[in-house]
């Protein structure tokens, strides 16, 4: 694709922009953006970031979990560095990843917040094969019909609480 305004050259800047549900497209050379004040990496309202990186958003989930004036803020606890691997909190919010096994006692009281916010629980709750997890699968869905009981009893809605209670002995007696 050749750039609109000069034919010369090839396209490499696309700019698309939608205002009031009308969509207006630009395809531009590099040379002719500049001129025309539309520089790849200058603010457009909204530029998309082609570098995103996983590290990229672990990093900003932790500067809104642990702002300066954090009272959770890692180096306000005086935890330095993991024992085994020497890998420091600051490190691993520059390289986003922990260096040991170790690193989740090491700094465990810091990543639980961020895992809450990433993943919505603390602990790994994966997907179980249908082929070879029978008893596992059972367990699970138990545990599940009882965070919904007592989310029925908070609510008072006690004839679905007894449907779930019943629900329950079914699949403990199925696991028998």
């Amino acid at each position: 694709m050749w750039c609109e305004r000069c034919k010369q050259r090839p396209a490499t800047v696309h700019i698309t922009q939608v205002v009031n549900n009308h969509k207006t497209e630009s395809h531009l050379c590099v040379t002719c953006a500049q001129e025309s004040g539309v520089a790849p990496g200058k603010e457009l309202g909204f530029l998309f970031e082609p570098n995103f990186s996983f590290h990229n958003l672990l990093t900003s989930l932790m500067e809104s979990e642990f702002g300066p004036q954090s009272a959770l803020s890692p180096y306000q606890a005086g935890i330095e560095r993991c024992s085994t691997c020497g890998l420091t909190f600051t490190d691993f919010r520059q390289i986003g990843l922990l260096g040991c096994g170790d690193c989740y006692q090491a700094f465990g009281r810091f990543l639980g917040p961020l895992f809450r916010r990433v993943h919505g629980h603390i602990s790994h709750t994966g997907k179980v094969p249908k082929r070879t997890g029978g008893k596992v699968r059972i367990k699970k869905e138990i545990e599940e019909l009882r965070r919904k009981l007592q989310e029925a009893i908070a609510r008072e809605a006690y004839e679905e609480a007894a449907r779930l209670r019943d629900e329950i002995r079914a699949k403990e007696e199925k696991l028998k």
